[in-house]
């Protein structure tokens, strides 16, 4: 009897633990699925696969040949609900999509638990150390990586200013702002024009700089800059 209960929480705990380690480095991001969610996941999954994998002991008055042991389709169906749970903390915000490394780390952490249930003790816990290292170290290798910051440029002025949106490309270009994919469109009865476009930069400072120099155009009615992210 005891031998069986150490069978059952040995891994539980284990999987407690793994999944608590990548909850709380995202918890201290501030992310919605946080300590507790990665935790269930963690351990719910482990929990699966040791049904699976322990049918045999726990319906020992079966006979054997009416049991199909095969853990590779537990690990698909729990998989398959991870995808909606992981989908659930992907949010779109304008052009900005976030989540999508809190929704990976959930997808992560069903997976240790997956092999905890199987009994693969070390390579779980040597994937929640990378995991861990992937989230924290990379995070900050990534910030620090040149790559081009994008962003939505919205401009409003006078249909009857036909060279505004000569002087607007002028000073985005002079704020090394590049664009591209533009488009017009009439608003306001055709009394104001609307002059769409995608812009990029090597700098994310350079949207605000470009900001500061829209403010002062005096013929400019409105405009917004919508930076976009992964």
């Amino acid at each position: 009897m005891l031998d069986e209960m150490i069978v059952v929480t040995a891994p539980l705990l284990l999987a407690l633990l793994m999944g608590g380690a990548v909850g709380l480095e995202r918890a201290w991001h501030g992310r919605p699925a946080g300590l507790r969610t990665h935790t269930l996941v963690c351990m719910s999954s482990s929990l699966l696969m040791l049904l699976t994998v322990n049918q045999w002991s726990l319906m020992a008055d079966v006979p054997v040949e009416a049991i199909r042991i095969d853990p590779t389709r537990m690990a698909q169906g729990i998989m398959t609900g991870i995808g909606f749970l992981g989908a659930g903390v992907i949010m779109k915000e304008g052009l900005t999509i976030r989540g999508l490394t809190t929704a990976a780390s959930i997808w992560m952490t069903a997976s240790i638990g997956i092999m905890i249930g199987m009994g693969f003790n070390t390579p779980s816990v040597f994937a929640t150390i990378l995991t861990l290292i992937v989230l924290s170290l990379f995070s900050r290798i990534e910030a620090k990586l040149p790559s081009r910051r994008f962003g939505r440029l919205i401009l409003r002025y006078k249909t009857s200013d036909d060279v505004m949106h000569e002087d607007i490309d002028s000073i985005i270009s002079k704020h090394a702002i590049k664009s591209y994919h533009p488009s017009y469109h009439l608003s306001d009865e055709g009394r104001l024009f609307e002059y769409e476009m995608t812009i990029f930069t090597s700098d994310s400072e350079n949207f605000r700089s470009l900001a500061e120099s829209l403010k002062s155009v005096e013929r400019l009615i409105e405009f917004s800059i919508i930076p976009s992210g992964d």
